[in-house]
């Protein structure tokens, strides 16, 4: 926890904090500042009028379209959950199959994991993960055009949102920034939620990658909602609130464990 005296110190680490989770609750940050929560909804407030970030009932994310952390941050951030998810979702994916594969830190586990797959025709909309795929063998890579976000490469725009509608593939692996409390899968970037909406409508089975700290937590762009997700993969620390929340619309969950034990399924 840090200690700041200053208003507009404090202020300042509060955004550089929301750049590196997201999105963040009042109470999550009251207790990171050792402030009360009246302080950080003023520092919250003061923030939102500077058009800095975005409130939401309890909290604050950064505003639509805001490269929210660096790719290489982000990767850190639940490392070990993301391997699991990884590794999978790779295993629940056939030889000689399709899919869409959707730019994201939680998505990009799979990857190595599907190094010895024969037979894949992948589209993804990220230049950075099309570099790494293209390296096996077996797998065909294929990736729209459009503008490419320096931050992390991801390729946006309505040109790679016509290009992925031409598709119909077996599979989608999506990921998310956040899930609400009533199943909106939520995002920051309008741009990129219009590429993720077109992901997901062209595949005949949707994955959703998503490790448990996802749930509950806000952001201000909505791409989806559950109820178009058939699987989620996700931790062992997934709470009941969010394992209810699927079971209402309908998905199946997968919790991946660590050194190949055996996966829970819920249906």
């Amino acid at each position: 926890m840090k200690k700041t005296s200053n208003s507009q110190s404090r202020q300042s680490e509060i955004l550089q904090h929301l750049k590196h989770v997201g999105s963040a609750t009042v109470e999550e940050l009251a207790e990171r500042f050792r402030a009360t929560r009246q302080t950080i909804r003023k520092d919250l407030t003061t923030l939102s009028e500077a058009n800095q970030i975005s409130r939401f009932h309890g909290g604050a994310a950064l505003l639509a379209g805001t490269v929210y952390t660096g790719f290489e941050a982000r990767r850190e951030i639940a490392r070990e959950q993301k391997d699991m998810i990884g590794r999978s979702l790779a295993a629940r994916i056939p030889n000689n199959s399709s899919i869409i594969l959707n730019a994201g830190t939680t998505t990009e586990a799979a990857i190595p994991h599907l190094e010895h797959h024969l037979g894949l025709k992948i589209v993804t909309d990220s230049v950075h993960l099309a570099d790494k795929l293209r390296h096996y063998s077996g797998i065909e890579v294929m990736i729209p055009a459009g503008v490419i976000r320096g931050a992390d490469g991801v390729v946006l725009g309505d040109s790679a949102v016509e290009f992925i509608r031409q598709f119909r593939a077996d599979f989608a692996i999506v990921g998310t920034a956040a899930i609400a409390t009533d199943g909106a899968l939520l995002d920051y970037d309008l741009r990129e939620a219009s590429v993720t909406r077109a992901i997901i409508a062209a595949a005949r089975h949707v994955f959703l990658a998503a490790d448990s700290r996802k749930y509950g937590h806000g952001a201000p762009v909505c791409f989806g909602h559950l109820e178009q997700i058939d699987t989620l993969i996700t931790d062992a620390a997934a709470g009941k609130a969010f394992l209810e929340a699927c079971a209402k619309n309908g998905v199946e969950v997968v919790i991946a464990n660590q050194n190949g034990a055996p996966e829970t399924e819920l249906t």
